[in-house]
């Protein structure tokens, strides 16, 4: 089913794209024919690497897979639209319109260039987006702390550990007082991507760096990563928390695993768990790669939730789709109950479709700041 999904765009493409054009019939088949090979790019990648989240191929390659796979996309959005203004005038004048072949010449090269300037979008190193933001309680103390916010870096053959090597540069330089990491860290196992994710272990902040797991670490053995990450200076919040203080004032941070433990016989997200004995007093600022269960954390009195998973629905349009399928929340801030959700659009991206059309990445820095007293 998987497959056959993505599928469809091509099989539109080549049948009210390709066919109609004024070509030669070998050059319409050849042309159809590579198009059907770059539409069947997760295949390849299951067959070559028993994977579809994991793609091992030279990274020039998934690069230009993005490239044609994403083209084919955007060009079936395009045709879509296209047939639907021509159905349009038809119930007005009982008569399809002809397309000129120019026509279809834009589309084409539109498509390509979009999905070149969206593949090159996804595989920058984020700019970096500075919040400030309000946490009720907050003691004096901690107002002025500098959090920064990783998420779905998915460190893979597209994102390797050059791009990881850059992400920490930037991120050390603002010389934060915590560091999180909220899922989606890899696409692949411990074996394979050993190397290209130790330059995290290069990240430094005052108060360390804290992580919870994604739905993506599921797929990869996830206790193996969950016994790698702390030997390379992360603390794993699995239903856990930490406690930072400063002076007489406290701050509790606390972590879930992901609701993608619940298919594969491990730990479930238990935010009472995490909770427990942490100080009553202390605001709770929640790391959950996924922002769905969102009112749950409010109604246990979270007074911020970090999250991810969304990568913020990638393309402008397709980011309602998107928020649909996570209970209305894709991108930015959201206010839950009395508690605020922050949904990051992501360091990274799942190399299986990396395009960024109008929802730029980000490596996010919150600045804490206390309520105004009354």
């Amino acid at each position: 089913m998987f497959h056959l999904m993505f599928s469809l765009p091509w099989l539109i493409v080549a049948t009210r794209f390709i066919a109609p054009l004024p070509w030669p019939l070998m050059v319409k088949v050849l042309l159809a024919a590579f198009l059907l090979v770059a539409s069947q790019y997760h295949l390849f990648s299951r067959f070559t690497s028993g994977s579809v989240f994991a793609p091992e191929f030279p990274r020039p390659l998934v690069i230009g897979f993005n490239l044609f796979f994403g083209a084919i996309v955007l060009l079936a959005m395009m045709q879509v639209a296209l047939d639907l203004v021509s159905l349009l005038i038809f119930a007005v004048k009982w008569s399809f319109p002809a397309v000129p072949p120019e026509v279809r010449y834009t589309m084409g090269i539109a498509a390509v260039l979009l999905a070149s300037f969206g593949i090159s979008q996804a595989i920058r190193v984020p700019p970096l987006k500075q919040i400030e933001v309000v946490i009720p309680g907050l003691a004096p103390e901690f107002d002025g702390y500098r959090m920064v916010q990783l998420t779905d870096m998915h460190i893979s053959r597209l994102f390797t550990g050059s791009w990881a090597a850059a992400v920490v540069e930037k991120t050390n330089a603002l010389d934060a007082d915590l560091i999180v990491i909220t899922g989606d860290l890899i696409d692949g196992s411990l074996d394979i991507r050993r190397e290209d994710i130790a330059p995290l272990g290069g990240l430094t902040a005052r108060d360390g760096v804290l992580t919870v797991p994604g739905n993506h670490e599921y797929f990869f053995d996830i206790d193996r990563w969950l016994g790698h990450f702390p030997e390379i200076n992360m603390r794993i919040l699995a239903n856990d928390h930490a406690v930072i203080e400063r002076g007489e004032g406290q701050l509790v941070v606390a972590g879930v695993t992901d609701l993608s433990a619940r298919f594969t016989g491990a730990v479930e997200p238990d935010l009472g768990k995490a909770l427990s004995g942490a100080p009553a007093k202390a605001p709770v600022i929640l790391l959950d790669h996924q922002p769905r269960l969102a009112h749950r954390a409010a109604e246990q009195g979270v007074a911020l939730q970090l999250s991810g998973h969304t990568h913020g629905g990638m393309i402008r349009g397709l980011d309602q789709i998107v928020a649909r399928a996570n209970n209305g929340f894709v991108s930015g801030f959201y206010q839950v109950g009395d508690m605020q959700l922050y949904v990051n659009n992501g360091t990274g991206l799942w190399p299986g479709f990396a395009l960024r059309i109008g929802v730029p990445a980000e490596l996010t820095e919150f600045t804490l700041r206390a309520a105004p007293r009354m």
